[in-house]
């Protein structure tokens, strides 16, 4: 493609192939599912552009420091190589730190690809080699010589607990700590009944199935087209155009396809704003894929140490809660998140202190990973919630019931809506847990130990400002668009089934397209607040398109309708009809042909009910319950059985929330078992960065997974009254089976991942 090319379309939207009922509560199946299946679907790094070379990116092998020198003679010897680019002949940049930050940058300075000799991190790339084909900028990568002038780093968490401190606030979604109530270490001293522990979390790594990749399309001078992988075409375009000082309506971001993210995509990764300068430099398209390996040198969900105590009445109410964490950040951005605040919100008490720190490190500012702060902090409330059952003599479940928080003592707001008892009693019920033996390693299959355990999910149910379009063509279909992305969650199906729903209207006659950064605005897919964002803004622009259709049928010559109100109409199947003759009505289409119009469009920006919001807590909840089984001999623990109660608002689509929930059902057990990125101190390296090493699940390590969703109304949280799904299917889970295995093996496991080496050491 050169600059003389037309600017490319937006990608064809998937369309359902039948007729499907598109009504709110509908399993429909996903409408994107043949596309991808079949290789229709295309990603980030399967867009072609004529003239298009290709880029490699060479990362540094030392943690802190800078590059001495940059010898490219050898790789520039290379047939077919056009351009090594690094610090001393990469374009110019903007100097601002406001103009590389993204809107969920942390406090601080983003780090800047190229910017100058500093090392910061291992695996920091340093430089770009571009070829003709990938093989060659593969190759002549290997042939770049770069000397560096090391200085002393500092990786190690444990190792800098001294130096923690306040974080900076300045980050989209964090709230710092609630201010202490009560007197939490004086009670906590004086109780008879109490529990405190230090837990340990590793660092992960985020493995989505398709690596970051972009392919950045030079359009003209100023002018580009990317393709990228990333949770917000718009957020991508805004910071493109900032650091490489371009005029905003001169970048195009499109991504109508991602193949996973969960937070990896919420910030820009570097291989957009590397492929983005290249392209410009070069004039022509380039396109940027990192490597698995390479997957380990950007963000990650930072290591944590917490210290939790609790204290409470002989009969189960909670008389102290202390709750204390403390994370990785960079030494140039302050990452935080919401990790202690959730011990304040899920049980009332009036003695509560939280605290969050944070200590720098040479390693790679953290970045968002599916329910941040919640996976996290709510594992280790809920296993000390189990270890303070036990010490009180009291049956996990019934604690927590003795416990239920009615309202919001933290903030002192009553909630949206709560249907987490339902959960308990669902959950229970469905799980079997009235036959569970309470005491530790009394359930056993000959051998092999079995344990029942279960936690508490929660997550904050969030709407932020969105729009939408929506278009009816003369043919009587319906297109509506808007910037949002699907990383897989099935955006596209449940945005079809809100619009059809709205305007009456069948699933195959309404096409969604999402995905581009010129389509009308949406925030970042991230948070599980997408469904209650922009699915409000298509509802209301179909609603908003309904009226007009009222208003066109209504001066039709021929009245057929006569002169009604708008109440007394109603959208069925693809017409207007009289609700008390329903005999009486016009199609979409012959009201468009009648009309002289080949297209009628309204756009609507929807902005949540700040007034009314405010006044209450809005939260997802879940009750998670978990079997395992355990070889006491080996060590290793099966997850043969998990059921998880959602309370998650009105469920538009039980298949795909099914899934969004299976899926963190799975990552919990990731969590809880598997993943740990493993560093070499000595070289501020992660040395498992492959999936050889760093271990994740496959199918034989998840056993039965039964999701259940729990009604709930919410008529505050938006006008759907919809709560995300793709969180709260993860919080909980690593709890549920920490707990498990105690109640099979008698033993608390206080270090994440849960591995055979720990399970068989007495005390974790």
């Amino acid at each position: 493609m050169n600059s003389t090319s037309p600017a490319p379309a937006t990608p064809r939207a998937p369309r359902p192939e039948v007729n499907l009922p598109g009504p709110f509560g509908t399993p429909v199946p996903r409408v994107d599912g043949r596309a991808k299946v079949t290789g229709a679907a295309r990603y980030a790094a399967e867009h072609f552009a004529d003239g298009m070379v290709y880029g490699v990116v060479i990362s540094a092998t030392i943690a802190r420091g800078r590059i001495a020198r940059i010898d490219t003679a050898a790789a520039r010897a290379v047939p077919g190589v056009v351009e090594v680019m690094h610090h001393g002949n990469r374009l110019p940049m903007s100097r601002l730190d406001l103009m590389h930050k993204d809107i969920v940058s942390p406090s601080g300075s983003p780090f800047r690809p190229l910017e100058d000799d500093r090392v910061h991190s291992e695996g920091q790339p340093v430089a770009l080699v571009i070829a003709e084909t990938f093989e060659a900028a593969r190759h002549a990568a290997r042939l770049v010589r770069i000397d560096y002038a090391a200085e002393p780093h500092r990786s190690s968490l444990h190792k800098r607990l001294d130096e923690a401190r306040k974080p900076g606030r300045l980050k989209f979604g964090f709230t710092p700590p609630p201010k202490p109530r009560g007197d939490a270490a004086g009670t906590f001293r004086s109780a008879g009944i109490r529990v405190a522990a230090e837990y340990l979390a590793s660092s992960e790594y985020h493995n989505p199935m398709e690596m970051h990749a972009t392919t950045a399309v030079w359009d003209g001078p100023g002018r580009l087209t990317v393709y990228d992988k990333t949770q917000g075409a718009q957020n991508s375009r805004m910071y493109l155009a900032h650091a490489l000082k371009l005029k905003k309506e001169n970048v195009r971001v499109l991504c109508p396809y991602v193949g996973g993210a969960f937070g990896s995509g919420l910030r820009p990764q570097y291989q957009s704003l590397l492929a983005s300068m290249a392209a410009l430099k070069l004039q022509r398209p380039v396109r940027v894929v990192l490597t698995r390996q390479q997957m380990f040198t950007f963000g990650h969900r930072p290591e944590a140490v917490q210290t939790i105590r609790l204290s409470c009445t002989p009969d189960g109410r909670l008389t102290s809660v202390q709750h204390s964490a403390v994370t990785e950040t960079s030494r140039n951005e302050d990452y935080v998140e919401v990790i202690v605040n959730w011990s304040a919100l899920l049980y009332p008490c009036d003695n509560v202190a939280l605290d969050f720190k944070v200590v720098p490190l040479d390693r790679f500012t953290p970045i968002d990973m599916r329910a941040p702060g919640a996976v996290t902090g709510v594992h280790a409330l809920e296993c000390a919630m189990d270890e303070l059952a036990y010490a009180a003599d009291l049956d996990p479940l019934a604690l927590r019931l003795c416990n239920y928080a009615e309202r919001d003592h933290g903030e002192d707001k009553p909630f949206s809506s709560k249907a987490l008892r339902d959960c308990y009693a669902q959950g229970a019920e469905r799980f079997g847990w009235a036959r569970r033996s309470a005491a530790p390693r009394s359930m056993r299959d000959g051998r092999t130990l079995i344990g029942w355990g279960m936690a508490t999910g929660v997550w904050d149910a969030m709407q932020m400002p969105g729009a939408a379009r929506a278009v009816l063509q003369a043919d009587g279909t319906l297109a509506v668009s808007s910037a949002t992305t699907d990383i897989g969650t099935g955006t596209y199906t449940v945005m079809a089934q809100i619009a059809a729903a709205s305007i009456g209207l069948p699933l195959d006659k309404v096409v969604f397209t999402l995905g581009d950064s010129t389509l009308p605005m949406a925030p970042i897919e991230g948070g599980s607040m997408t469904v209650a964002t922009i699915g409000t803004a298509v509802q209301a622009a179909c609603h908003k398109l309904a009226r007009t259709l009222f208003r066109m049928v209504r001066v039709l010559p021929d009245a057929p309708l006569g002169k009604p109100l708008f109440k007394e109409v109603e959208f069925v199947d693809g017409r207007i009809r009289l609700v008390a003759d329903p005999a009486r009505s016009v199609a979409f289409d012959d009201l468009m042909r009648r009309s002289g119009k080949d297209r009628v469009e309204e756009k609507t920006l929807s902005l949540p009910h700040f007034l009314k919001q405010r006044k209450f807590t809005r939260s997802t909840h879940s009750a998670v319950f978990a079997e395992v089984r355990v070889d006491e001999d080996f060590g290793t623990v099966e997850v043969t059985r998990i059921v998880s109660a959602i309370a998650a608002g009105r469920i538009v689509n039980p298949r795909t929330a099914t899934s969004q929930i299976q899926g963190g059902v799975v990552w919990g057990i990731s969590h809880a078992l598997h993943e740990e990125a493993l560093h070499d101190h000595r070289l501020g390296k992660v040395v498992n960065h492959s999936f050889a090493e760093y271990h994740v699940p496959v199918n034989r390590d998840i056993g039965e997974i039964d999701v259940l969703f729990v009604p709930e109304e919410d008529d505050v949280v938006n006008p759907l009254g919809v709560k995300g799904v793709g969180e709260i299917g993860m919080v909980g889970v690593s709890a549920a089976i920490a707990n498990a295995i105690f109640h099979a093996t008698g033993r608390r496991l206080y270090s994440l991942p849960m591995t055979p080496d720990k399970v068989m050491a007495p005390g974790g």
